[in-house]
């Protein structure tokens, strides 16, 4: 199978868990919301906009990937380096709700920034392919 036919479904399947999130956190914030406390709410909300909005990114990017005719190891590869940021970009975010504290730095943190390096190799890779396409 292409890359591009199997990693959609995956981001596809992961924005299905975001909803999930965003039923929970709906109910935490209306139900529960002294539960999570102030530094909890905040970290949840941020894992999850940048965990549905990069999501959806990543449908972009898989359509514009063939145009950069890189070999299927390469789209694998980038593909993979794409959603593995996504997912450690926003899991920090939820990683840091757990075991953080206020102004100061966590693991969750560090997985947040590994995230968005990630993310930015696969888009400029992206970009650099599709630039020597022109």
């Amino acid at each position: 199978m292409e890359p591009v036919e199997v990693l959609p479904i995956v981001a596809l399947l992961a924005i299905v868990t975001v909803e999930f999130g965003g039923h929970a956190l709906l109910k935490f914030v209306t139900t529960d919301h002294d539960r999570l406390g102030e530094l909890r709410e905040r970290f949840f909300r941020a894992g999850h906009a940048h965990a549905g909005v990069l999501l959806v990114l990543t449908l972009a990017y898989f359509l514009y990937l063939p145009r950069a005719r890189y070999s299927d190891g390469l789209e694998w590869t980038f593909g993979t380096v794409l959603l593995g940021g996504v997912l450690a970009q926003s899991g920090g975010f939820f990683v840091h709700l757990g075991i953080g504290r206020a102004g100061a730095r966590s693991f969750g943190t560090t997985l947040t920034r590994i995230g968005a390096l990630a993310i930015a190799v696969a888009l400029v890779a992206l970009a650099a392919g599709l630039i020597r396409e022109l």
